[in-house]
């Protein structure tokens, strides 16, 4: 926080302390969280600077780690709260900021678009906007039940600056920061039940975007406030139990605010896109300008379908030639990577780990029947596959302190082989103007 007015409320910060584990009681209910040891090296033991972790332990314990958040998913797994819902499903988001002359800025010029250079069957789309004194924030954000395994979110946003349209706003300018993170894109009908014993899911990592928006960040602060409301109200009441409860009434409250009119009204815009862009343009249209989400129907995006499952073997797809890039408008990836501040800690476990029941995903499936698409879909360069010295058959490659925690690993691996972890301390990318 810029000031000191949270710790002055008497709000207890902790930066560079990742929250590593959720913390139950015997009756399976959540009483806090634990942050990740630090100090841990390569090998598994303790290093001369190992510190344990802390145990944060609470009545309520509010998840709000975005999208993809790796306790929130955990607690959405345990207590099933997407049992009477529709699976989550994601968007990739890849942005970078420019700085320009300031003569050419525009403040407040909005430029979105979709379709190309995705092809009609891709979901995604487009943004540009001008912020004072003298910078453009550009990105794309490509739907995750994308089919083609050559397809790359990023290399499309590459070539998609060439766009004359675009590169006007970015000539004379120079690129100074990058980054990703995947959103949520499931809408209204992926929305998980809210409570569970001892917390409940705010902001993204409940998944409240306004998906035609792109918006969410008001409704994650509205969701915080109703949390905290509801939790305040339940802990102060005169017959508050001394046991750990669940705050159901959060859910209530949720429920009959505008974050659930808002979300309702526009649940239908991101499925109408899976019959294809066409028809998804047309029906967007038609329900937030005619119908206004009054409609009475409800559409599913894929129901209990991930968005790996979406994913067509390379031998059913085309493979796709990007261009090179230039070094003006379009970058190689390594070189944007520099422009994210990305850094972890040399020595310690890979924080990005092969579920053991699935390790051999990557070598027996990803890369012979999928062609490897984590070598394209992730925007840091973290996978590749290279030849064992000895048989010459590809296998994989972590690069794991490439990683911008962008999550997009752990929804579009086959089979979602691959589990998120947090890293040590305050690893990851540092990222200024974003």
């Amino acid at each position: 926080h810029p000031t000191n007015e949270p710790e002055e409320l008497g709000v207890e910060i902790y930066p560079g302390f990742p929250a590593g584990d959720v913390l139950y009681d015997d009756n399976g209910a959540v009483v806090g969280i634990a942050t990740a040891d630090m100090g841990i090296g390569k090998d598994g033991h303790p290093k001369d600077t190992f510190m344990r972790g802390m145990e944060l332990r609470a009545k309520q314990t509010l998840f709000a780690e975005g999208a993809r958040g790796s306790c929130s998913e955990e607690v959405i797994k345990n207590f099933d709260l997407r049992k009477d819902c529709d699976m989550q499903s994601y968007g990739l988001g890849i942005k970078e900021v420019w700085e320009i002359p300031e003569e050419n800025l525009k403040p407040g010029t909005i430029q979105h678009t979709i379709g190309w250079p995705l092809d009609m069957k891709t979901y995604g789309g487009s943004f540009l906007y001008h912020m004072k004194p003298n910078f453009i924030l550009i990105g794309m954000v490509v739907g995750l039940d994308y089919q083609n395994p050559y397809l790359s979110p990023y290399e499309e946003f590459q070539r998609f600056k060439h766009h004359p349209d675009v590169k006007k706003h970015l000539e004379g300018g120079e690129c100074v920061a990058y980054g990703a993170r995947v959103i949520n894109e499931g809408g209204f009908q992926a929305i998980p039940k809210l409570t569970f014993p001892g917390g409940a899911l705010i902001g993204c990592s409940a998944g409240f975007l306004n998906v035609p928006k792109i918006k969410g960040t008001h409704t994650a602060m509205k969701s915080g406030m109703v949390a905290a409301d509801s939790v305040f109200e339940e802990l102060t009441a005169e017959d508050a139990p001394e046991e750990i409860v669940e705050v159901s009434q959060y859910q209530t409250n949720m429920e009959n605010s505008w974050v659930w009119e808002e979300l309702k009204a526009v649940r239908n815009y991101a499925p109408s896109f899976k019959w294809g862009t066409l028809a998804g343009v047309a029906y967007s249209g038609l329900s937030g300008f005619v119908l206004r989400g009054k409609e009475p129907w409800t559409f599913s995006k894929h129901g209990k379908d991930r968005d790996c499952d979406a994913t067509k073997k390379a031998a059913e797809c085309k493979e796709i030639e990007y261009p090179k890039p230039d070094g003006v408008l379009s970058f190689d990836i390594l070189t944007n990577l520099a422009r994210s501040g990305t850094n972890h800690e040399g020595d310690q476990p890979a924080h990005l780990r092969i579920k053991p029941d699935l390790k051999d995903i990557p070598n027996e499936v990803s890369i012979t029947e999928y062609a490897g698409p984590e070598q394209r879909f992730c925007p840091a360069k973290v996978y590749e596959y290279q030849p064992n010295a000895e048989t010459n058959k590809m296998e994989l490659v972590i690069n794991a302190q490439n990683c911008v925690h962008c999550k997009c690993c752990s929804i579009k691996m086959p089979e979602e082989y691959i589990k998120w972890t947090v890293p040590e301390g305050g690893g990851g990318p540092a990222y200024e103007v974003m």
